[in-house]
């Protein structure tokens, strides 16, 4: 399974031969002018809710790729409603597609879009597929639905938290989100993009290294094999 970082809390996935964009907000990215969305591939693009900074690219991708979008079922009536392909799912619902398993998991966070359409409950999701177990947290403060993850699913081989505080959780509690998870590797984004949530990255790495769990801050294009 290889993760790509395009910024915020955008993700490129690529896995059994089928490549996921995960909440794509890029054109409009400072941060993140070097990558061309012409170029990227996608046959799915999931969504953990309706915020304009992570949907921002939804409609470009998805018209130019005819990939399927994956999202609450809110969000899915609004896509259909302009002529993409999507499929709606719900919180704790499970579904596989080419082979790759998807659950809808618990975040805590709100969900609109940026006309103002209500956008349905915020979620994160697990991925399963090549014999590997992924978590996208979302948009979440720390919750102990957490807990249950791994009593009920097993082992994850990476957990990705937004770490930039402000809107969501910050270094601490996404420390304490690796505990409740019991991941120890974890993959951080929702960061430095806007003012309220830079991090300093030396310190953020620091706090995770001396509660012996690693903190993966990757390069915007920069990818990793999970």
């Amino acid at each position: 399974m290889k993760i790509t970082y395009y910024g915020h809390a955008s993700l490129g996935i690529e896995t059994n031969g089928k490549h996921f964009i995960v909440d794509p907000f890029i054109t409009a990215n400072p941060l993140a002018k070097h990558i061309d969305i012409d170029s990227l591939k996608a046959d799915y693009i999931l969504l953990t809710h309706a915020h304009q900074d992570h949907v921002l690219d939804v409609e470009a991708i998805a018209g130019r790729t005819g990939a399927t979008v994956i999202c609450n079922a809110e969000m899915s009536y609004y896509y259909e409603k302009k002529g993409l392909k999507a499929v709606g799912m719900n919180t704790g619902g499970k579904m596989e597609l080419d082979g790759i398993k998807i659950k809808s998991t618990i975040a805590f966070h709100s969900s609109s879009f940026a006309d103002g359409t209500y956008g349905g409950n915020p979620n994160g999701y697990i991925l399963e597929s090549d014999d590997k177990r992924i978590y996208i947290a979302g948009d979440t403060a720390l919750t102990r639905e957490m807990k249950l993850i791994p009593k009920t699913l097993g082992d994850l081989d990476l957990a990705i938290f937004p770490i930039g505080d402000h809107f969501t959780m910050g270094i601490e509690d996404a420390c304490t989100a690796a505990d409740f998870v019991k991941c120890d590797k974890v993959l951080g984004y929702h960061y430095d993009t806007f003012p309220p949530i830079k991090i300093d990255a030396l310190e953020a790495k620091s706090y995770f290294s001396v509660r012996e769990k690693e903190l993966i801050l990757l390069a915007i294009g920069e990818d990793m094999v999970v």
